[in-house]
């Protein structure tokens, strides 16, 4: 079984290289289910309902967030009624949608769910995911041996901890946030792949897909601006796994699809209408 991980979609660029490789990247990697993580779509900041929909039927089987998955109202409301949308699981119960579910991939099930790192996050905050750990694996195992947890996390350090945690117990555990791709993919004894980081989804040249003048500007002036994306070449990266009939990962690779950049940048798509805004424009430009 072949599991394929978007990295962190970003902005308009992001949605532009979802577009146009996705379609190619499953096709030539032969993918059997899709996940995607979409906590930076939305002005390259959490995620709109309508953006969630159209990643949907772009191919994603899954969408999964982090801390940024409560920005944007409109998806807070109708988080019960996605369940392909997965917030993260050690959060409070009386949080809106779930951290973890079963899907279906052909004639088998995959399980997935989603942990929030605690080291560097200031506007939501999870439980220990260490302590959570053991619970939420021993529940997903009783309905597959095919798990995967997105660990969203800022600190490496923390995530290697909760990799070291998993071992043998998960077929992978794919880290999150940061926006920037590692070389340190492994498979753990036990048959757990792991990443720090499979990166992002959307302009190359840029500092985590927003735009580099604004960020310099943010670290000189100390006013934060998270409006400006970055639009220039575009890639799609992410991580292929392979899973043997057990559950028990037998390779794991790192993906950088590249695609050129449209002529212009998409103009900034009104919050109230994010999917259908960034479609139409995409449809124009020939994408």
């Amino acid at each position: 079984m072949k599991i394929l991980y978007v990295a962190e979609v970003v902005g308009k660029a992001g949605l532009y290289a979802v577009k146009k490789g996705l379609p190619e990247v499953q096709k030539r990697y032969g993918a059997d289910f899709t996940i995607l993580c979409a906590d930076g779509v939305t002005g390259g900041s959490g995620l709109g309902k309508n953006h969630a929909g159209y990643l949907r039927k772009l191919g994603a089987d899954v969408l999964t967030t982090g801390e940024c998955c409560f920005y944007k109202k409109d998806l807070v409301e109708n988080l019960e009624k996605l369940p392909y949308v997965l917030r993260p699981e050690n959060l409070n119960a009386a949080a809106p949608g779930r951290g973890a579910r079963v899907f279906k991939a052909g004639d088998r099930k995959i399980a997935v769910a989603v942990l929030l790192g605690q080291s560097g996050f200031i506007r939501l905050h999870g439980d220990n995911p260490m302590a959570r750990l053991p619970e939420l694996l021993e529940r997903l195992r009783r309905e597959t041996p095919y798990v995967i947890i997105d660990v969203h996390a800022q600190a490496t350090a923390e995530k290697l901890a909760l990799f070291a945690a998993a071992a043998g117990r998960c077929s992978a555990m794919i880290g999150s946030h940061t926006r920037v791709q590692t070389a340190d993919e492994a498979i753990l004894p036990g048959g757990t792949a792991v990443i720090s980081d499979a990166g992002r989804t959307g302009a190359i040249n840029s500092v985590g897909g927003s735009d580099a003048a604004s960020r310099i500007q943010e670290y000189l002036s100390g006013i934060p601006d998270w409006t400006r994306e970055a639009w220039g070449p575009c890639a799609l990266q992410g991580a292929l796994i392979e899973l043997d009939q057990n559950g028990r990962a037998l390779s794991i690779h790192r993906i950088r699809h590249e695609l050129p950049p449209l002529a212009a940048p998409l103009p900034a798509p009104a919050q109230e209408a994010e999917g259908a805004a960034v479609e139409a424009p995409l449809e124009q430009a020939g994408a």
